[in-house]
This record gives structure tokens, C-alpha cells and sequence, in this order.
């Protein structure tokens, strides 16, 4: 590792990974982001305003492609558990204040032992508060109140980003923006041409406006606060000891040598931990027992003066253990798997329509086939942390979480306090993918160790324990039998599903459930089969179920395609339904076959030989696919206040979870939109649990909810304002909004986005490699409400699922009971140099079921069906049908050998 760049297995070094909603806090389209091998189109010393000789610059790298949806440090990536081979503060040369450069991204652990910087961020990158207000134009004390408003910035009016390479457009010419007044059903949405389409409002307050996301300017200049990021007076720092064996039972923790160290002020153990209440979650139950229930659980806990002093600690610390024998291996026939009733989402674990089998096996054309999906790890660039501090009985947390309301209930419920004297603050969070839905261990770690020691405490999961601590996806093994006529009509759809849970906490990936949407059939069968095992529990990752489903399902209906000799595009129109196949309520808008006919339009679809194995470029072998795509509509209720103040702005406050998705911006939006007020009127406050509370970030369902109650409050407040007379109160007028009895009512509606993927991959037969050349999504989401933060996330997803098809897959190791797969050298997510220019568009929907904005959830659908339609087109490319994920080149090549 080089002191003053990144190392040499760091993703950026490699290209820079491109995980998430990469370039989003940049205001570039994600798409731009690859062209020439990690470039962006435009110059990054042009765009970025980097001298030519910065390291980021020289590293194929402009400041934009650092920043992704999280916002975010590309640190913590190396084999060793996210720390550097070489530390480049205890290797001399750089200060720690020197780990934040222009850029203003802090470099992870490369402070070793937690990448924790001492600095205040402000200092860390050589300016004064006063300088940052004056040159980069924040808003005094933005830094708490999360609006990110620019102050004196002339395009916030228009809701354009200052530079942005269309001009007052906001998108590129490929990318596409809804229209400003009212759409229409089913038709796709145009380019943006500031010339010639209906221009946005100057106001930018318009639903739909590709307004840049607020917080930009403070993450790339390092003034967003991230929760290990708080230089708290006296803050100690807390590193955890994992289980070394699988299974068993601590017989004794030997804290002596620990304790003997410089700096290190405590080692809790499961002896003399702080007692907690009995907590719904068992995952959070840490320190509070002697078992051991999987390889990596806490059996222990130092805190010192410094993350370094920490870790040296924790190395430190003797645990002696009574092993257990351990099973750690998913089998169908497992003689503890059971079949679920109902699941922790709260839809059955098994549904049977008419007679599967007998339909299935009368049928005229029958495919029975078996699809796996390794365990996938969510890897959000931030790792999980907490700070905490005690003052009394009043416990403060900065957390990095998707959900402020749900971390104070549990911590109160945990503590034993009122919720009043809990306040949490997440008011930007370095990405999830579901990972930081629900609280982790890292909370109440930092929360007991804060306790303890009578000293705030900052507790980040070093990298190569986020596989073992913070949950995954569960590897899945699925059985698909489609049965149907000859003329492509499906008779039976039999989708039953193996996978896994822990033996701490249930929890089922519900990949049969996307059966039950999608194609008409009287006889269909959707089971599960779950086997507790002694693994680290699963958990929610991007679009849990739908993901390893769709792939399965998508791969499954393209081979039924193939035994018909028919199209597959038009054997999934040919089975659409009219009505959703398990519950039988009409679909609230469907357009799942405008999204195909777009998509095989723009991709040429009609010039495809559908023969495996009919294109070829030396020894490249060609070839497309495609998969349909869906996902739920959810909502949950929540609450929010609107303020209008003397001067003639707005305040709307709500606990919402900014992850990266562009929350503050959207949610301006809708305000200024039910306001009637130009947007730069409007600020935004969330991320405080002093703020009216709301639901996580999870299940796409975040903008619906949130918006819902913003948009409540505001109408209702336009309402008392129209009915005012004489001058504001100085406090303001402020309306509350509840939207519990609206959101959480049953609809008579089913309720789901829709989709289409296509992709064109190069297989190489020599060295079994594959590459996606091209990536096309085309979406059916309701109205779209910012769109370009609705791109970023559409391609977000798509990236993420061509990981799932090509890189990421995690290995059990069957005798030592663990991942092998810990850390972003192992685990590889995509780099630039993976990703294609991905191309991310949607059909206009107008549905009136939905909520007052008509939005559907979109965070998740991109990475639905991804993975399919490049597993499609790389049997398409081969002739051969490769089953198990993901398609890495040895596995690709195997095959290839195979059948020569």
C-alpha cells in the first residue's frame, strides 16, 4: 500500500467499485461512470475540479465516482479485515488529519484499528467553519440539521446542480425524465431536452424534476457527519472478540494480559457485562450468556483510549471454550428442515393453487429443473458503528442505521428507559442494502462499553466481521417445474425453496413468493423449507425473496422458452395475467408488457437470433437475454410537521433515514409541490429521533411512507394559511401529520412495480470470462419523483444484480464454520472496469391507488431479475445452461471444457 493513495486491493485502486448508487452524490449519472474503463465521459479534472497529479485523479478516479448513493469512503477494503498491509499513520508520513484530502472522504481503517478520525471534519480538510461557509456555500450549522441547502446558490430555484454537463436539463441525453404534467399510462418516458420538451418549473418544486441531491456539497467536502465521526470529549473507542469456535459454551475469558496494556480502560465479558432486558431479537443479546452459538459471536469486549490500543486489546483477551460438534451444511433433506407457516414478513411460508402435480405432469411441454444462489453479504461501503454517550440516565447514540424510531424503541426496551431519554442521531448513513434495517450488536456494544466506562464510546465493525455480526442473504436452492401447452400457455408453476436460518433468530428468504405474481396459472405451488443451522443469522439484503427468486423463476421460464422454440419476451406476454394468481385482486396498474415491448425495442430484440451459439466475435461468443422483474408496493404509517416561518420559508421535519437514495431532496420536493412554493423555500430535518417519528428505510418503502405524512402535513398547512390573515407569530404556523388509519389500510388493490431487464454479455472461451457489454432496465413505478436520483437507484440495483450474476458469492466452510468470503478482496463486488453502460428508464403510470404522490417503491426492483437475464444471455452466448451462482470463470470455463 502506497501512503498517500489507496492500497493495492482496494476497489478503488482497482477502478473503484461501483456498488450502489455510485456518482449520486455528484450529480453524474451513474451510466457515465464506466466509459473507458472507470472514466467518467467528461474529464474528472474537468468535472471534479482535480489538479491533473491527485492521487484520485491519477487513479482513474474523479472526486464524483468516491461518492456513491451512500455518500461514502471507499476505505476498509483490503484482505486483512479492513485494515491496510502497511497503516499509513503508524507508517509515518501522513497525519491523521492528512487522511482527509480535498475530497473529503475519510479513508475508512487506514487509522488503524477503527478509521476513526480525531479531527473534527470541518479541520480535517484544512478549512475554518467560516471558510467552508464562505467558499463552499453551506448553510451555518447544516451540519445538524440536515437540510444540505446551499446558501446563495442560484440554481436551487431551478433544482439544477451548479455544472451540470446538460445545461439545466439535470440528465444526460441517453437518460431519461418524466414530464411535468400529468403522464400518461403505459407510454415510456422521453429524454430530457431542455429545448424541445415541456420545460421543468424554474421552481423545481415539480414532482419529477432531476433536482441534485442536497447533501452533496457536504459529503464531498468531508462536512457530513458519518456515526464514528463524532470527536465526542473523552471518547473511548470499544473492538469486539468473536467466537473462535461454532459452536460450544465460554468456560473462561482471561482478560489480564488485556487489561495490562496502555490505553485500555475495560474488557467486558459475559461474566460482568452490563444486564440487559430480554430483547425480541436474540441477535442482540450479546454478552448477556456464556453460549456460543455460531462461529464470530461476541464473547467479548475491549474499550480503550484509541481504536489501536482497542484492537490490541481484543487480540489480547484468553477465551477458553467447551466445543460443541457443529452443522453448518444446507441439505434438502436435512431432517430438521420444517416448512413455515407464516414468516417474520407475515406471508405464509407455503401456497397451493388447483393441482400442481397432476397439471405438471399432463402438461405438453415440462421443464423441471434446479437453480442455487450462493450466501450474499450486503458490504455497505460504511461499516456498521455506533457512538454512544451516557449523561445520567439520558443515553445519545450516533448510529448508522435505517431506522432512528426503531433504534430508540429497542435501546429503550433493552435499558429499560423511557424512549424520552433516548435520542438518536443518523443523519447520513454510508449505504445498508438492508443490513442496518433493524439495530445490530454494534449499538449495544457501544451503548454497554459507554455505560461502563462512563466515557462516550465508538464501536465500527471492522470489515471482516460484518459476514458473521450484521446478517446476509441465505443461500437458496431452488426446484422449478413449469408445465405448459403447446403454444406456450403455462398449465403448472411448482416453486419450491430450500434455504437456511440460525438457530438465534428466525428468519426465512421468501425466494418462492414472486411465483405468486407473476404469470397465470390455475395450478400453482410456492413452498419453503427451512433448515436452523448453527450459521450467523441471515437477514434482510436488497429486495430479500424477489432477488434469488426472479433469478431462478426468469431462468426457469427462458429454458421453458427454448424447449417451446419460442420467443421469450413473447411467452411472458402470452402468460400475463389479468388478476394477481394467489390472493385474485386486481393489479392497482400493471405494465410489465409495455416494459418488455420498450425494452425489446430499444434493444433490438427483433434482430436477435434466438439460436444459442449464432454469434461470434474470434474467441468471444455473443449473446442476449432477458427477465421480468418485480417488486411490492409497502408503505407503513408515519408522522411529520410542516413549519411555515415569518420570513416566507418552510421547515418539513420527519425521522426519516437518508441512506443515500436522496431522502431530504425528494421529500422538499413533495412539501414544495403541495406548498405551491418555489423548492428553495422549502429545508428538510430528519435523521433525529427528536423529530416526529417514522419508519425505517426498507421494503422501497420509505418515500411512500415518509412522503405520505410530508405531504399531509403540508397540504394541511397550506390549508391554515390560506385561511390566515395578518403577519406569521414568530414561532410560525406548524401543522402535524399521522397517517396511521391511511397507510397501514388494506388496499383492494395488488400492488407491485414491474419491469424489464435485457443484457448482451461476451463469454471468452479462452479464459472462461464474461463481460457485460450492455444493460438496459425499463420500469413501471408509478409517477417517478426526482429523476435522477430515481436513475441512481434504478441502476444501483441493476449493478448490484449483475454482481449477484458474475462476482459475488460466499463460501461456507464446512469443518471451521465460517465464511470464507470476509472481506472485498475475497468478496468481489463490482469495479468500473465490470460494469457496462447501464441504461435505467421507466413507463409513465398514472395510478390513483397508490398514495396523494402516486410513487412506487424503486430502491430494490433494479437488482430484480438482473442476474437473470445475464445468466439467460450467457446461454444464449454458449448454448449451455449454467444453474448455479455466480458464473465466475472457472465455473464458466468448466462448462465450455465440457462440452468439447
Amino acid at each position: 500500500m502506497t501512503r498517500s493513495g489507496p492500497s493495492q486491493g482496494d476497489p478503488v485502486a482497482r477502478g473503484g467499485l461501483s456498488r450502489g448508487d455510485l456518482m449520486a452524490g455528484s450529480g453524474l449519472p451513474l451510466g457515465e461512470t464506466v466509459a473507458g474503463g472507470g472514466l467518467p465521459r467528461e474529464d474528472p479534472v474537468a468535472c471534479g475540479g482535480l489538479p491533473r497529479e491527485d492521487p484520485v485523479a491519477g487513479g482513474g478516479l474523479s472526486r464524483g465516482d468516491l461518492m456513491d448513493g451512500s455518500g461514502l469512503w471507499q476505505g476498509e477494503t483490503v484482505a486483512g479485515g479492513g485494515l491496510p498491509r502497511e497503516d499509513p499513520v503508524a507508517g509515518g508520513g501522513l497525519s491523521r488529519g492528512d487522511l482527509m484530502d480535498g475530497s473529503g472522504l475519510w479513508q475508512g481503517e487506514t487509522v488503524a484499528g477503527g478509521g476513526l478520525p480525531q479531527e473534527d471534519s470541518v479541520t480535517r480538510i484544512g478549512l475554518s467553519q467560516e471558510e467552508l461557509v464562505s467558499r463552499g456555500g453551506l448553510w451555518r450549522g447544516d451540519s445538524t440539521d440536515g437540510s444540505g441547502l446551499p446558501r446563495g446558490d442560484s440554481t436551487v430555484g431551478s433544482g439544477l446542480p451548479r455544472g451540470d454537463s446538460t445545461a439545466g436539463g439535470g440528465l444526460p441525453t441517453e437518460a431519461a425524465t418524466t414530464r411535468s404534467g400529468p403522464p400518461r399510462e403505459g407510454t415510456p418516458a422521453r429524454a430530457a431536452n431542455p429545448q424541445q420538451d415541456d420545460p421543468v418549473p424554474r421552481t423545481g418544486a415539480a414532482l419529477g424534476a432531476p433536482v441534485g441531491r442536497r447533501e452533496g456539497l457536504q459529503k464531498v467536502t468531508g462536512a457530513a457527519r458519518y456515526a464514528a465521526e463524532y470527536p465526542l470529549p473523552g471518547r473511548a473507542h470499544a473492538w469486539p472478540v468473536p467466537a473462535a469456535v461454532a459452536r460450544g459454551r465460554v468456560r473462561a475469558v482471561d482478560t489480564a494480559a488485556a487489561l495490562a496494556l496502555p490505553g485500555v480502560l475495560a474488557v467486558l465479558t459475559p461474566d460482568d457485562a452490563p444486564r440487559l432486558a430480554a430483547p425480541d431479537d436474540a441477535t442482540l443479546a450479546v454478552l448477556q450468556s456464556p453460549d456460543v452459538p455460531h462461529r464470530g459471536w461476541c464473547v467479548a469486549l475491549a474499550v480503550a483510549d484509541t481504536p489501536e490500543a482497542a484492537r490490541a486489546a481484543a487480540r489480547a483477551v484468553r477465551v477458553t471454550y467447551d466445543t460443541e460438534a457443529h452443522d453448518v451444511e444446507l441439505r434438502p433433506d436435512h431432517p430438521d428442515a420444517y416448512e413455515p407457516e407464516e414468516t417474520d414478513f407475515g406471508v405464509p411460508g407455503q401456497v397451493e393453487h388447483g393441482d400442481p402435480e397432476a397439471a405438471f405432469a399432463a402438461a405438453d411441454v415440462r421443464v423441471d429443473v434446479d437453480y442455487r444462489v450462493p450466501p450474499l453479504h450486503n458490504h455497505p461501503m460504511e461499516p456498521h458503528a455506533t457512538t454512544a454517550d451516557w449523561d445520567g440516565d439520558r443515553l445519545t447514540v450516533y448510529t448508522s442505521s435505517q431506522g432512528g424510531t426503531t433504534v430508540r424503541t429497542v435501546l429503550a426496551e433493552l435499558f429499560e428507559l423511557p424512549e424520552d431519554r433516548i435520542t438518536v442521531v443518523a443523519e447520513h448513513v454510508g449505504g445498508g442494502f438492508g443490513a442496518k434495517g433493524t439495530p445490530r450488536p454494534d449499538l449495544v456494544l457501544a451503548a454497554m462499553a459507554a455505560r461502563r466506562t462512563g466515557r462516550p464510546v465508538t464501536l465500527a465493525h471492522p470489515r471482516r466481521q460484518l459476514p458473521t455480526t450484521v446478517g446476509h442473504r441465505a443461500p437458496t436452492r431452488h426446484r422449478l417445474r413449469l408445465g405448459a401447452r403447446a403454444d406456450g400457455r403455462l398449465t403448472a408453476l411448482l416453486h419450491e425453496v430450500t434455504t437456511y436460518t440460525s438457530r438465534v433468530r428466525d428468519f426465512v428468504e421468501l425466494a418462492g413468493v414472486p411465483a405468486r405474481v407473476m404469470y397465470a396459472t390455475e395450478h400453482l405451488r410456492s413452498t419453503h423449507r427451512v433448515v436452523p443451522l448453527d450459521v450467523p443469522g441471515p437477514s434482510w439484503m436488497r429486495a430479500p425473496g424477489e432477488a434469488p427468486g426472479m433469478y431462478a423463476l426468469e431462468s426457469a421460464v427462458d429454458e421453458l422458452a427454448h424447449a417451446l422454440a419460442m420467443d421469450p419476451v413473447e411467452l411472458r406476454i402470452r402468460n400475463e395475467p389479468d388478476r394477481e394468481p394467489d390472493s385474485g385482486k386486481p393489479f392497482s396498474s400493471r405494465n410489465l408488457v409495455a416494459c418488455l415491448r420498450e425494452g425489446a425495442r430499444r434493444f433490438d430484440w427483433d434482430r436477435r437470433d434466438p439460436l444459442p451459439c449464432s454469434r461470434a466475435e474470434g474467441p468471444l461468443l455473443l449473446g442476449t437475454g432477458v427477465a421480468a422483474a418485480t417488486y411490492p408496493v409497502q408503505v407503513s404509517p408515519s408522522t411529520a410537521t410542516a413549519q411555515a416561518l415569518p420570513d416566507g420559508t418552510f421547515v418539513v421535519r420527519v425521522n426519516a433515514a437518508d441512506i443515500g437514495t436522496g431522502a431530504r431532496t425528494v421529500l422538499a420536493q413533495i412539501a414544495a409541490d403541495a406548498l405551491a412554493v418555489p423548492l428553495d423555500r422549502v429545508r428538510t430535518e430528519v435523521g433525529r429521533s427528536d423529530l416526529p417519528p417514522a419508519p425505517l428505510a426498507g421494503g422501497s418503502s420509505g418515500t411512500a411512507s415518509w412522503g405520505w405524512a410530508v405531504h399531509e402535513a403540508c397540504t394541511g398547512l397550506a390549508a391554515r394559511l390560506a385561511a390566515h390573515t395578518g403577519p406569521l407569530p414568530a414561532e410560525g404556523l406548524t401543522v402535524r401529520a399521522d397517517t396511521t388509519g391511511e397507510a397501514d389500510t388494506d388496499s383492494p388493490y395488488a400492488r407491485y412495480a414491474f419491469g424489464a431487464h435485457f443484457a448482451e454479455v461476451a463469454v471468452d472461451t479462452v479464459t472462461g470470462e464474461t463481460r457485460v457489454r450492455r444493460l438496459l432496465g425499463v420500469y413501471a413505478a408509478g409517477r417517478i419523483l426526482n429523476a435522477r436520483t430515481a436513475r441512481s437507484q434504478f441502476v444501483g440495483g441493476m449493478t448490484m444484480g449483475l454482481g449477484m450474476a458474475l462476482t459475488e458469492g460466499s463460501t461456507m466452510d464446512l469443518p471451521f464454520g465460517d465464511f470464507t468470503e470476509t472481506d472485498l478482496a475475497s468478496y468481489h463486488v463490482p469495479a468500473h472496469a465490470d460494469v457496462p453502460d447501464i441504461e435505467a428508464d421507466w413507463i409513465q403510470e398514472d395510478d390513483p391507488h397508490l398514495n396523494p404522490m402516486g410513487s412506487k417503491g424503486i430502491g430494490e426492483i433494479g437488482i430484480v431479475g438482473t442476474a437473470a437475464a445475464i445468466g439467460n444471455a450467457v446461454h444464449h452466448a454458449t448454448g449451455i445452461r449454467f444453474r448455479e451462482l455466480p458464473l465466475t470463470p472457472d465455473r464458466i470455463l468448466g462448462g465450455l471444457l465440457s462440452e468439447r
